[in-house]
């Protein structure tokens, strides 16, 4: 019996042995500099308490091993879930190596051995940078005594902690993205920042990356020296205007760590060394972009400002409805460049269709390639009438960056059908064919004729036949056509969709003012100049009965010219728009910049309801 549970354990250790789960992996610094000795860490992670019966490295060049792999850390742990006992065991193998040319290389695994398996680590890339070329940083590597004296250098002096401004290109087109980054340089170690202002990038729209919030130091060379540096803001501009654009400074604030300086040093200075924090005011030198227009030259219609390389899709949700169902077709556009600013493509839907505001849905994020996502459009709309509609393809053009040249993507066209639905009280919708829109058959005649005849009326002395009796006749009958030229008038107006949008203009402008002062009240910038913006681009689809979906400021400009607008009157048009569309995505404005706009879209307005009449 004795001999048969022994057995069974022995069983069950192997089983657990051999069911145990082992990682192994390999760690390193990954930028060093030629002469400097760096460690490679192996860890060896097992489900039991259990170490390498053996650990080989694989066969490393460009590297002089100084120290071979040894355990230089262990630990284990235990823990229990739902009842279930688990527990690991971790190990640590440290050597230390050399690099010997400049370059980037590639160390190949290591190879470990548990138990009766042999498992291999991940292999690392390690770039060498060549030696500083100044005899004051070989100095400071080599002599701990002279450190702290060097260190107290570097820390005044503008060639050992700096920041510079990156810029991935010096010469784009107008909403081609970019990428600035603000890099520190140091060759001492840094506490931290303070009081960072960044410019506002004035004449971009800017989206900023997001970095986490651990920031990394790696080793950089120069002008021939090594740096230790970090990346303190990227962001990708896009240009609003042709020309050249300046950036301005950043400024910032930096806690240098340097080591103190003492007269008289011991030998255990070397050992516990004080230091002191030392404040420095950095500031990144201007750049100057060259923004270049994009070409006049075969521009498409549909052209509306977008930048970069998309794909677009489309679907409907239905090709068969009833009257009064909702229509809905679906535009997706994706790509990389500037999709926040890609303006919705027109979809033209018939006439007797009611349309509705699209539903837009924008997913982007940006990486140091640029901003890459999708902007989804939804756009509704319901057909009143039974009959054959077509809904013709759906134009979106972009300037491609690759080509130099404008590209226009096309949807499918689509054919409706709609069957004759009911109405709300129950009887059957008219219906109406989509080529013969305009035309009106009348089903009965409400008026028939009065019987005539010779008849002898009763006179009276008092009243009939007096010039009281024929006024009381003749009044309400001239009240009755006046009454009557009156609705035929408006009623005729009413039809002429044009001219209802028109007359409602100021009407629909002044309500959507109201909403933008409350805005203005209570602060909300970005909603402020997001109803400005819905204000004027409103105002001008109903004065000049163009699409919300086709309004660009080139029509704009081109349909108030024909209407004999001032030029000056435009030019106020346009720069609106510009001030609340750049005002959407730059930094915050101030409350006094809003208050300004506002006014100047009343008198805009104004002005444009004396000039425009109809």
């Amino acid at each position: 019996m004795k001999k048969l549970i022994l057995f069974t354990i022995l069983c069950l250790g192997i089983g657990r042995v051999s069911a145990q789960e082992v990682t192994f992996r390999a760690s390193s610094e990954r930028t060093v500099v030629v002469g400097q000795q760096f460690r490679i860490a192996y860890t060896l992670s097992t489900s039991g308490q259990t170490t390498a019966k053996s650990l080989q490295l694989g066969d490393i060049k460009n590297f002089d091993v100084l120290y071979e792999p040894t355990l230089s850390q262990q630990g284990s742990s235990t823990s229990i879930i739902n009842g279930k006992i688990s527990s690991s065991f971790t190990a640590v193998y440290t050597c230390v190596v050399m690099a010997k040319t400049e370059g980037t290389f590639t160390i190949p695994p290591a190879s470990a051995t548990v138990g009766n398996s042999t498992y291999k680590s991940n292999e690392l890339t390690v770039t060498v940078l060549p030696a500083d070329q100044t005899a004051n940083a070989a100095a400071q590597n080599n002599s701990a005594s002279q450190s702290g004296q060097q260190q107290s250098a570097n820390a005044s002096s503008d060639k050992d902690i700096f920041v510079i401004m990156h810029v991935s290109k010096n010469s784009v087109y107008e909403n081609e993205g970019f990428l600035v980054t603000f890099k520190l340089y140091s060759l001492v170690d840094i506490g931290g920042f303070e009081n960072v202002k960044f410019p506002e990038f004035e004449g971009f729209i800017s989206q900023e990356i997001d970095l986490g919030t651990n920031t990394q130091m790696n080793l950089e060379p120069y002008n021939g020296r090594n740096y230790r540096t970090a990346v303190i803001k990227q962001t990708v501009l896009y240009p609003q205007r042709s020309g050249k654009i300046t950036i301005d400074a950043g400024k910032f604030d930096v806690v240098a760590r340097v080591r103190s300086q003492q007269r008289v040093r011991n030998f255990f200075d070397d050992f516990f060394d004080t230091y002191t924090n030392v404040r420095r005011s950095l500031s990144s030198a201007p750049v100057t972009i060259n923004v270049k227009p994009l070409p006049a030259t075969g521009k498409p219609a549909s052209f509306s400002g977008a930048v970069g390389e998309y794909t677009m899709t489309s679907s409907i949700n239905s090709n068969n409805v009833k009257s009064d169902d909702a229509v809905t077709v679906k535009v997706n556009i994706s790509g990389s460049g500037n999709i926040k600013l890609i303006k919705n493509p027109e979809v033209v839907f018939p006439n007797d269709f009611e349309i509705f505001d699209p539903i837009v849905d924008t997913k982007t994020k940006a990486t140091q390639a640029g901003v890459k996502g999708s902007k989804t459009i939804e756009y509704n709309a319901i057909p009143r009438y039974a009959g054959n509609f077509n809904i013709p393809k759906i134009a979106f053009s972009y300037f491609d960056l690759k080509t130099g040249t404008y590209k226009t993507l096309y949807s499918e066209e689509y054919k409706l059908h709609v069957e004759q639905g009911e109405s709300a009280d129950g009887s059957a919708a008219p219906v109406v064919s989509s080529t013969n829109k305009e035309d009106i058959r009348f089903l009965g005649k409400d008026i028939r004729y009065i019987k005539t005849g010779n008849y002898n009326f009763h006179k009276g002395s008092f009243f009939f036949g007096t010039f009281n009796y024929y006024l009381f006749y003749i009044i309400p009958a001239l009240l009755f056509i006046v009454l009557f030229i009156i609705y035929r008038k408006q009623a005729v107006e009413n039809a002429n969709i044009a001219l209802v949008r028109t007359k409602r203009a100021n009407k629909v402008a002044s309500k959507r003012l109201k909403t933008a002062a409350k805005y203005l009240n209570e602060n909300k910038k970005e909603a402020f100049y997001d109803e400005m913006l819905k204000t004027v681009w409103g105002y001008l689809s109903d004065k000049l009965n163009i699409p919300i979906s086709a309004l660009t400021k080139d029509n704009v400009e081109a349909n108030l010219t024909h209407y004999g607008v001032d030029e000056n009157l435009i030019n106020d048009f346009r720069n609106i728009l510009d001030t609340a569309e750049f005002a959407r995505f730059a930094p915050a404005q101030g409350s006094g910049a809003m208050d300004e706009l506002y006014h100047s879209t009343i008198k805009v307005i104004d002005k444009m309801e004396n000039t425009i009449k109809k």
